[in-house]
């Protein structure tokens, strides 16, 4: 049956209400988040050990690529539920989230075993070398090996839930793991507790998503009479409307995380090259520049459900205002963000790390990165506009343009005209040209529905 309370979210709520209703909760969770991947680098950091430092660095790409299946099975299944919602079809509504659910299961089972029996050449792959294949090895096994399930499923189960309407609780079960793991990391990684370094920033982060899974399993439970969350084996299907409808949206968003790893697999075998302090560098700075990023997509990601809703019901003028609201508010904040970071750099990365060598390779990594924040914000909202519409094509599209046509080219060429300090320019000289991409694409879409 429907819930009324749900519908009014969708429907008749204003604006600005509905948008803080369903975003405000994500970018929470967004940041928590980006706060427990800066503590991972902030306690291993007080170890002044950049060997440390670079094995959570180098392990980056393969944690990222989770968001293969993420997206696939989360992004794929929670634009399709909000979609069906929009049109009342409710049956299916619950055979999507089921078919997400395991076939989330299912990959990250696969992934685990994937990279156990292709430990090395993966190890070699990523840049860790003689000096950090160790610890790189060690910060894998309870990130990856017997992380990879309950990490895939957190996230996977936390659009899920987002999809029905119901953000707050999506973001208090992401949250508490990762609260439970800022709170673990100190006791893992330092001399005065378990004294395990980077791995122990892995385990913490596995027990951390244990919990978050459990939170999710206990908040369905609790609701399976009223949530449209369905994971009954029995409503697990191969519906080709379905499938189709999932992969359509959810294959073009994985793509994009598969090249976004390959991205920052060649970026950090650059940095490998120039020693560990530059790896340990780059990493921190990526971290900080995560915060604004995160904030950016917590954003654009809340207000999915709002605009699949109401592209499917037919109001579009309710859903251009959402995402004219969303990227006004996304581009003002990011603004101030950059011009703090750019001026502050320094003291920024002097707070995780008290290594002059690394401090000052950080500081530049980190000017570099921030000027592209204003034009990957608006990336950001076009690509999880066509992402909540259905137009899956149009992402894929905007996902080589970013790696494959721009960045990953960018690496090269200014890696080769001005050595390790052009690499963190790469990305915002790619994201200047998708972001004129996307306002000309967007401007089309609200021309075709008037």
């Amino acid at each position: 049956m429907p819930d009324e309370r749900k519908i009014a979210l969708f429907e008749n709520i204003p604006i600005p209400k509905a948008v803080a209703q369903l975003a405000v909760p994500t970018i929470l969770s967004s940041l928590v988040m980006v706060i427990y991947n800066l503590a991972d680098t902030y306690f291993v950091g007080m170890l002044n050990e950049p060997i440390q430092n670079a094995a959570v660095t180098l392990a980056a790409p393969v944690l990222l690529a989770f968001n293969a299946i993420n997206n696939l099975f989360g992004v794929g299944s929670s634009s399709m539920m909000s979609r069906a919602l929009g049109r009342k079809d409710y049956d299916t509504v619950y055979r999507s989230s089921a078919f997400g659910f395991y076939c989330a299961l299912l990959c990250g089972v696969l992934f685990s075993l994937c990279c156990i029996v292709f430990k090395q050449p993966l190890l070699a792959l990523l840049g860790a070398d003689t000096g950090t294949v160790a610890a790189t090895a060690a910060y894998m096994k309870w990130t990856v090996n017997l992380g990879a399930v309950p990490a895939i499923l957190n996230v996977v189960l936390a659009y899920l839930v987002r999809a029905e309407g119901a953000a707050l609780h999506a973001s208090i079960g992401t949250m508490s793991g990762c609260l439970l793991n800022i709170l673990l990391d100190p006791v893992f990684i330092l001399p005065w507790g378990l004294n395990m370094g980077a791995e122990g920033a892995g385990l913490a982060t596995f027990l951390s998503n244990c919990v978050a899974c459990i939170y999710f399993f206990i908040l369905l439970f609790v609701k399976r009479k009223s949530t449209y969350v369905c994971l009954r084996p029995g409503m697990l299907g191969m519906q080709k409307a379905i499938v189709l409808g999932i992969c359509g949206v959810g294959i073009p968003a994985s793509i994009q995380n598969l090249l976004n790893v390959t991205g920052m697999t060649i970026l950090n075998n650059f940095t490998s090259s120039f020693g560990a302090d530059a790896v340990a560098a780059m990493g921190i700075a990526q971290k900080i520049n995560m915060v604004p990023m995160y904030v950016a997509m917590g954003l654009s990601q809340g207000i999915m459900p709002l605009v699949s809703y109401n592209y499917s019901s037919g109001n579009h003028k309710r859903m251009k205002d959402t995402i004219l609201f969303a990227g006004k508010i996304s581009l003002t904040g990011v603004v101030v963000v950059v011009a703090g970071y750019y001026l502050g750099s320094e003291a920024l990365i002097a707070l995780f790390i008290k290594n002059e060598a690394i401090v000052g390779y950080g500081s530049s990594f980190l000017r570099g990165f921030c000027l592209g924040l204003p034009f990957l914000c608006v990336d950001f909202l076009a690509v999880n506009v066509f992402q909540a519409v259905g137009m899956g094509r149009n992402a894929l599209v905007f996902a080589i343009m970013r790696k494959i046509v721009l960045e990953i080219p960018a690496l090269y060429i200014l890696n080769a005209l001005f050595p390790l300090y052009g690499l963190a320019y790469a990305q915002m000289t790619a994201e200047v040209v998708l972001a004129i991409a996307a306002v000309i694409v967007l401007r089309r879409l609200f021309y075709r529905l008037v």
